[in-house]
Parts: C-alpha cells; sequence; structure tokens
C-alpha cells in the first residue's frame, strides 16, 4: 500500500512463492522517496526470513511509525493512495496509459466501486466532470496541505481529451489500484483488445490500429507507435508478446 505493489513479484503464484522463500526485496529509489525511513524499517522486520528475527503482530502494532504516522482515517488513507496514482501516471508511457483506459472500460462496478464513490465526492457539483478546483477541494480536505500547487499539471496529464477537465473514464485510468492492473488476467483483458487477429503477439499494424482510435489516440499525442513498439518489444522481434505486455504494466515506470 505504501508504494502500489507487494514485495514480490511472479506470472504464477509458484512463482511468488519461490521469490518469498528467497526473501530478497529492494526498495526502489523512485516508488519509496517520500516513504520515511521508520515505514520502512517496520517493512523489513515483517519481512525477516527467520522467523524469530521477524516482527509479531504485537510488536508490528507497538512499531513507531504504526503508533505516530501511520493513517488516522481510512478516508485519508485513501486520498493518499489517490494522489500518488495519479502521480504514478504522469509518469508512464502512451502505451501504458492507452492500455489502463482500456481496463477501465473493461472493470466492473464492484471493482471500481471505491473509485466510484470517490469521483463522486470530488465532483461537487455532479456534473460527471472534475474541475481543478474541485480537485483542489477535496485533496485539502484530506489534509493533504502539500498537493493543491501541482493539481494544475496532474489535470493536464489526465485530461487526454484537452478539455480542460476529467472526465470519469480518464479518472479512472489514472487512478487505478496497480494491485488490480497488475493481475494476469486484467492484463489479459487489455492485451486481447491489442491483439485482434489472436495470434497472442501484438503487431505494429495492430498496435496503430487501437492506438490510432477515438479517445486512445488522444491519449497518445504525438508518440511514434514504432518508438514505443521498440521500447516494450525486449526481446526485438518486432512484436509485443503477453510476457512483455505484462512487464510494461508492472514496471513502475514505463
Amino acid at each position: 500500500m505504501l508504494c502500489g505493489y507487494p514485495p514480490f513479484f511472479g506470472d504464477t503464484d509458484a512463482d511468488v512463492l519461490a521469490k518469498v522463500r528467497l526473501g530478497n526485496f529492494s526498495f526502489n529509489a523512485a516508488d519509496w522517496k517520500s516513504v520515511s525511513e521508520d515505514a520502512k524499517n517496520l517493512i523489513r522486520m515483517l519481512l525477516k526470513m527467520n522467523p524469530r528475527d521477524r516482527y509479531t503482530a504485537e510488536q508490528a502494532l507497538n512499531h513507531e511509525w504504526v503508533k505516530n504516522k501511520a493513517p488516522k482515517s481510512k478516508g485519508l488513507a485513501l486520498q493518499s493512495n489517490l494522489v500518488d496514482n495519479l502521480r504514478g501516471f504522469r509518469s508512464q508511457n502512451k502505451l501504458k496509459k492507452a492500455a489502463l483506459h482500456i481496463i477501465a472500460g473493461q472493470l466492473n462496478e464492484e471493482q471500481i466501486k471505491a473509485l466510484r464513490e470517490t469521483f463522486m465526492a470530488l465532483d461537487h457539483n455532479g456534473d460527471g466532470l472534475l474541475t481543478s478546483a474541485e480537485m483542489k477541494e477535496g485533496l485539502a480536505k484530506a489534509d493533504l496541505k502539500d498537493i493543491p500547487a501541482e493539481v494544475q499539471q496532474i489535470m493536464e496529464d489526465v485530461d487526454s481529451d484537452g478539455s480542460g477537465v476529467i472526465d470519469y473514464t480518464e479518472f479512472l485510468a489514472a487512478t487505478l489500484d496497480k494491485r488490480l492492473y497488475i493481475q494476469e488476467d486484467v492484463c489479459w483483458t487489455a492485451f486481447r483488445l491489442f491483439d485482434r487477429n489472436g495470434d497472442g503477439q501484438i503487431s505494429t499494424d495492430e498496435l496503430r490500429f487501437v492506438l490510432d482510435n477515438g479517445e486512445v489516440k488522444q491519449v497518445m499525442g504525438n508518440s511514434s507507435i514504432e518508438g514505443l513498439m521498440k521500447e516494450v518489444d525486449t526481446g526485438g522481434d518486432g512484436q509485443i508478446d503477453f510476457q512483455e505486455f505484462v512487464t510494461m504494466m508492472r514496471s513502475p515506470k514505463s
């Protein structure tokens, strides 16, 4: 919850368990720069390999960060995570942003219930659009005093159609919890929409077909499709397979 993704990744449960047994993890500087050393210390103690060294529940609850620094209310924690996701969205490449727009349109109501409620709470006049004033007011109510100064830049990055406001789909795409969209089945839903002929590969033509249409094209802007292909196609075969697609979606900065 502090950085948006779990300490151990894997394509299958078995892969995850294998990495858990090795116990190797790290704090990526870009993702953890705003997290205190006390919070990192707590995580280290909770992930100790030796059970005798690992914190018990009682020790964790009595840790300095939990007692003094942890969010005091569910509402504040939600808003903090919301801002972190908005900030993270700004740094993603155009293909990942387009994929997140597609995923946002495919999720069921239960999966986006919390975000829908947040959007409605921020949308004071109920017109289905968020203005910078509404964003500032909502974030200020969460006592996040350092946020309003950058709201305008966040708005510009999230506002894919250049309307000057954020609509519901744009909001969902930019605020989806990473723990949701890195799931293999969610990634597969988006991948299949790019892979039009169903051969398990996304070609440049397929990429162009999807990215040159409608709102997705507006997300892309002037980005080179060939350049994005080269960035994601780590195998260098001129196509994006599912594993390469998942790697892009799971990367902190793509």
